[in-house]
């Protein structure tokens, strides 16, 4: 494993903050609407900027701004030093959501140095889709997206898993096609968009709070923001979706919870 220094974490935050920068020329540009989340939001709130010890950053779209983004980047994305990457321009790519990723660098996360794709230094491009109003219909929504995403994963997680038993089960998890997977991926967002009511989330991205979604309020209304002396679109109703997401977000947390993601290899 590759240790990260200081210095070398703001490098990568610095070609991060590049990426930020395009993804808000092209959205402009095209008149998209985005926000800086979660992390990203909480930094640019508490910190101007990166949370120090950060080392991603998160992007997300109502799912049909996040297609005009992807449509965007075909024709409008610097290619010179950028891509963008999802399942369905990059061949073994397993995650239900894109990358913008930085020309000419290396961000090779731990166990996943076999993926058969290019692992640039990339930010998250989320889409976000609709979910039940109801708690229980959207209880059993998470639960899908569970068994989805858990699918997906099966080709880390058949190295990655610490547990022998789980290793042999993700195993027989990757053996399922991909285009079935992501078929079904397919069907489960058509099914979304036939709905709108006021609670969205990423399906193929945890959920860490027992509500399993996010009020689509929050990404409907943006406004500028300061991120590393730049103005961000960010979430206007900021305080609320910290406090919901995170509580008590001004409290830093402790040191030992203060951890990059652990890397391979690193070229910045």
């Amino acid at each position: 494993m590759v240790e990260i220094d200081k210095d070398t974490l703001r490098k990568v935050q610095l070609i991060q903050l590049e990426m930020l920068r395009e993804v808000d020329r092209i959205c402009k540009k095209c008149h998209i609407r985005y926000n800086i989340i979660a992390g990203t939001l909480l930094g640019a709130v508490r910190h101007g900027g990166y949370i120090p010890w950060d080392d991603d950053a998160d992007v997300a779209f109502l799912r049909p701004d996040y297609e005009k983004f992807r449509k965007a980047c075909e024709t409008d994305l610097d290619k010179s030093r950028f891509y963008f990457q999802d399942h369905r321009n990059t061949e073994g790519y397993r995650w239900g959501y894109g990358k913008l990723r930085r020309r000419d660098t290396l961000f090779l996360r731990e166990n996943q140095e076999h993926m058969p794709y290019e692992q640039g230094i990339f930010i998250d491009i989320f889409p976000l889709d609709n979910v039940p109003d109801n708690y229980i219909l959207r209880s059993i929504k998470n639960f899908e997206c569970y068994l989805v995403r858990k699918i997906l994963w099966s080709r880390v997680g058949k190295v990655a898993d610490k547990n022998l038993l789980k290793r042999k089960w993700f195993m027989l998890l990757d053996k399922i096609p991909e285009k079935v997977v992501f078929g079904y991926y397919r069907r489960m967002i058509q099914g979304s968009m036939r709905r709108r009511g006021k609670w969205v989330r990423i399906l193929m991205f945890p959920t860490p709070n027992s509500e399993y979604g996010y009020y689509r309020f929050w990404y409907e209304n943006s406004e500028a923001i300061e991120f590393e002396g730049e103005l961000l679109q960010g979430i206007k109703e900021y305080d609320s979706y910290l406090h919901f997401k995170f509580g008590d977000y001004m409290e830093l947390p402790p040191v030992e919870k203060r951890k990059v993601h652990p890397v391979s290899d690193l070229k910045v």
